[in-house]
């Protein structure tokens, strides 16, 4: 049983890898599509990883040592990846900034290992450290072990996340809402499955027993299944999405883009939802009634738009408002840019010069020199 559960596990690796790549330079909804191909390039990877042990590809000295510098085993992200795909399928005009950057800091658990080889190898060529790594080792094993229990209460706290974000965004109007919810409920089982196993491997007297009895095979062989499932089906979906798309898009009649026109007109002009920084597609959806794929369809055919410009263009004009009035010198392009609704100055500058085609200042020196 041990060889076919090995050779799933590979197998499981291998499919990862290319669907991965599949999906990360598909064309349809590109910005979705890339954060399951870093999902499920990491289930492949620590997969990979667990079967190179098995054949002790890293037997050598170099390849063991290369194996301890280089982290296999990135769990901390599949919390975070999961939640901003969901969010990513449902708003096809959702991005990551930088409050959902922080989200992926605790990645530095994955790192423990590898920096604690950097520390010790860096003590033993200044003589800092004795050379003797078997104390080191072992820690290093304690530490993996242990390791796993934020892995697990991450992701366990990310699937509430997404379950609640599905919850309150039923409202999506998509034929293929049942994918996130799918998605989501699959990882729930995962989570239940893999504490099943996580409390008896951190208690100390049974961890040995565990992977002697069991070794990783209960984790990794539904992980393998797992990105066979995520892989092929997030392929076909994002096929499915993209005729659905073209569909509900041709079928728009001229009272409702008239009326979306109208709407989004006065939520942005007379209501200025632009100043708020995490302003995002459902957001304006829950305020006008209408639906997200509506709005979306509304800017992209009939305004020659995606949604981020054509709030940005409304946060651009006021920020140029603000430039020239008269105390505007007294202020720095940061701080007007956060009362514009620009979540970061390096997005604004990035905007700002996509928009009018200067950056700020060569726009407040061309606005100075007019009479």
């Amino acid at each position: 049983m041990k060889g076919l559960f090995q050779t799933i596990i590979l197998l499981g690796a291998i499919q990862g890898f290319i669907v991965c790549g599949l999906l990360f330079y598909s064309t349809r909804n590109r910005f979705a599509n890339r954060l399951l191909a870093a999902f499920i390039f990491f289930l492949a990877l620590a997969s990979f990883n667990l079967y190179a042990s098995f054949k002790d590809w890293f037997g050598s000295s170099w390849l063991a040592f290369l194996a301890q510098l280089v982290p296999m085993v990135i769990a901390m992200p599949f919390g975070p990846l999961m939640y901003f795909y969901v969010k990513a399928f449902l708003e096809p005009d959702f991005k990551i900034g930088r409050r959902e950057r922080w989200q992926f800091l605790p990645a530095v658990v994955d790192l423990g290992p590898s920096l604690i080889t950097i520390i010790y190898i860096a003590g033993v060529l200044t003589n800092t450290i004795k050379n003797n790594p078997a104390p080191w080792g072992t820690f290093i094993d304690d530490y993996n072990v242990y390791a796993d229990i934020p892995r697990w209460v991450s992701l366990a706290v990310y699937v509430y996340l997404s379950h609640t974000y599905l919850a309150t965004h039923k409202t999506a109007n998509s034929p293929l809402f049942g994918w996130p919810q799918q998605f989501v409920w699959l990882m729930a089982v995962f989570v239940v499955w893999w504490l099943l196993y996580l409390v008896p491997y951190v208690i100390p007297r049974y961890t040995d027993m565990m992977l002697t009895r069991f070794d990783w095979y209960p984790i990794y062989v539904p992980m393998s299944i797992l990105i066979y499932w995520l892989g092929i089906k997030g392929y076909v979906i994002s096929w499915q999405q993209l005729v659905t798309d073209k569909k509900t898009e041709a079928v728009l009649p001229v009272a409702t883009i008239d009326t979306a026109i109208v709407l989004l007109k006065k939520a942005m002009e007379e209501e200025q939802l632009y100043l708020d920084s995490a302003l995002s597609l459902n957001t304006v959806a829950r305020h006008t009634g209408l639906p997200p794929k509506t709005i979306s369809a509304v800017l992209n055919q009939h305004l020659g738009k995606n949604f981020n410009e054509y709030v940005n263009g409304y946060r651009v004009a006021l920020f140029k408002e603000k430039l020239l009035q008269e105390d505007a010198g007294q202020l720095t392009f940061a701080g007007i840019a956060y009362d514009c609704g620009f979540s970061s100055p390096a997005t604004f500058q990035r905007v700002f010069k996509q928009l009018t085609g200067m950056s700020p200042s060569e726009f407040r020196k061309k606005a100075s020199q007019i009479p």
